[in-house]
């Protein structure tokens, strides 16, 4: 006589968002035979989900709960209290994949455990179509909870890689926007360098490799910037100092005129160069403009400020 073994239930986790993030994300916990209760503001966007599998809740609060892992991914902060407003989050793990800011993670934090709740915030280093696709080197910022992290690790790691950045709530978003921010500088440099050639026979596909190759070799700076940081010694070994970079920096304006290009992506950066040279710092290397760009306390307080109104 045989026993038929009951095969063992898939974990299963609430997904609050069905937008282009949310259903990347969903479709890959489908795909690895989670179980999906889904919630959207719009009904309809969660149908691309529902064909697969996944189950659809009328309210976020009855999503919510279906499962004690509940995922969060919405447009914004606002969103995640508005959604979560009516719903019981005692006894849940929530795990918030909407971006933020360290501050919005922190406070989102506090508000779950005075609610009964977990709490992970987090930072997808990823668009949609690398959600789900190894190969892809996507991967998510997790902080807050660690004893959450750990036990729901296998579950969170099906869309996309995971790391975990600390108790404080708010490093996954300082991780996530300090990573972007970084991205945004390289993409000013590029834009101006295919800004230089337009006009010129020169096709973009030629300078492409040359330009890739180029910031590539540029980027041992990460890691002598911050060893510099670290030991606060931004002089020893230095082959191009401040006082050598701004002088060349003329030619560089220069070339930009001539070639009929506003330079107003690079000027923020050598006026920070200028400031640091003029107060006697030319023989460092760029680590020391860092400290230039830290507000005093106050300044730093009215900034947040402005960046929420």
């Amino acid at each position: 006589m045989t026993h038929n073994t009951p095969s063992p239930r898939p974990a299963s986790l609430t997904l609050l968002g069905a937008g282009a993030m949310g259903t990347a994300l969903g479709r890959a916990w489908l795909a690895a035979g989670r179980a999906v209760t889904v919630w959207n503001r719009t009904p309809a966007r969660a149908a691309a989900l529902a064909s697969e599998g996944a189950a659809v809740a009328a309210t976020a609060a009855e999503a919510v709960a279906a499962n004690r892992l509940v995922i969060a991914c919405l447009l914004d902060d606002d969103s995640v209290g508005e959604a979560l407003g009516d719903a019981d989050l005692t006894g849940r793990d929530l795990v918030n994949l909407t971006t933020g800011t360290p501050a919005q993670g922190r406070a989102r934090a506090a508000w779950a455990t005075a609610r009964g709740a977990r709490f992970l915030d987090a930072g997808i280093m990823a668009v949609p179509p690398m959600i789900g696709t190894p190969e892809s080197g996507a991967y998510v910022f997790y902080s807050g909870s660690r004893p959450l992290f750990e036990e729901h690790r296998d579950t969170l790691a099906v869309p996309a890689g995971t790391r975990y950045a600390g108790e404080d709530p708010g490093f996954a978003a300082l991780y996530d926007v300090a990573l972007l921010s970084a991205m945004s500088g390289l993409f000013a440099g590029i834009t101006h360098a295919f800004a230089l050639i337009g006009g010129e026979d020169v096709a973009p596909e030629d300078l492409a490799p040359l330009l890739a190759s180029w910031l590539t070799a540029m980027t041992t700076a990460v890691h002598e910037t911050a060893e510099r940081l670290s030991s606060g010694d931004y002089t020893t070994g230095v082959v191009s100092n401040l006082a050598m970079q701004a002088a060349g920096n003329g030619t560089l304006l220069r070339t930009a005129g001539e070639q009929g290009v506003s330079a107003e992506l690079l000027l923020p950066y050598m006026d920070l160069m200028a400031r640091r040279v003029a107060a006697g710092h030319g023989d460092e290397d760029g680590a020391g403009l860092v400290g230039l760009l830290r507000l005093p306390r106050a300044a730093a307080s009215r900034e947040r400020g402005a960046g929420r109104a």
